[in-house]
């Protein structure tokens, strides 16, 4: 058997990830996430984005077991061979995109993202933007509900759902997905460097309102929005073998 390590559990509010956490750390023990070698999550992927953003300063991977709903990022859910499981697992590193959203009255809100930076229309109109790329405008005008930009590990979440490109992890690339585009109305978005730099400005904002998000931290009454992947920080993710990320989104491809 592996030798013991030190694991930090760390559950979500939902009953079954509570109880999960009760049975294992009575089994194997518990520390605080800084003395922690492996963290565990339970719950599902949104307690896992959280983990990730609570715990992204430590130097420990996560290991995602599923106590949730959909559970992409997350592995099944096991009491037996824990030990066994972290020292045969895979680890896929992801980088977060940086927000940097600026209200109407000229407060700068940043904020990190790791599956995808969403634009939203906050009234009953079309919204208008104008797209730059790296300093460049790309189109005058997108009338639309909303445009966003995502990770290749987000590629399967509310990009998927907007029809947007599922991204192989590794591939080094964003994607950029309108939401009901009206005007053009048959653009779909594009893929573009992760070097990128894609800024969004909200034309007529006062008539129609928009508002940013990026996992979980919303802004409301957005002029303008700036998105770029972020390469100084790093989550470390485990998978089981087998189970990792690429074997996910090409999964989700054939499904």
């Amino acid at each position: 058997m592996p030798a013991d390590r030190n694991i930090a559990f760390l559950a979500s509010a939902a009953p079954p990830a509570q109880e999960a956490l009760a049975s294992l750390t009575a089994r194997y023990g518990q520390v605080p996430p800084d003395q922690a070698e492996v963290i565990v999550a339970l719950g599902g992927d949104g307690f896992m984005l959280e983990t990730l953003h609570s715990t992204m300063a430590l130097a420990a991977p996560t290991y995602g077991m599923n106590r949730g709903t959909v559970g992409f990022l997350m592995n099944e859910y096991a009491e037996d061979d824990l030990l066994w499981r972290l020292a045969a697992a895979e680890e896929a590193v992801i980088h977060p995109l940086t927000m940097r959203a600026t209200r109407a009255g000229g407060e700068v809100v940043e904020a990190l993202a790791i599956n995808e930076v969403s634009l939203l229309r906050a009234g009953p109109q079309a919204a208008r933007l104008r797209i730059a790329v790296d300093g460049r405008i790309r189109m005058d005008e997108l009338v639309c509900d909303g445009a966003l930009v995502a990770t290749p590990a987000g590629s399967t979440a509310y990009n998927y759902s907007a029809h947007g490109p599922i991204l192989p992890i590794g591939s080094e690339v964003l994607a950029l997905t309108a939401m009901s585009a009206f005007r053009p109305r048959r653009w779909r978005g594009a893929i573009l460097p992760t070097s990128a730099t894609v800024r969004f400005d909200v034309l007529d904002a006062d008539k129609r309102p928009m508002m940013a998000e990026a996992d979980g931290t919303s802004v409301r009454d957005v002029v303008r929005v700036e998105v770029r992947s972020n390469p100084t920080i790093a989550h470390r993710l485990l998978f089981d073998p087998g189970h990792g990320l690429e074997e996910r989104l090409l999964r989700e491809q054939f499904t």
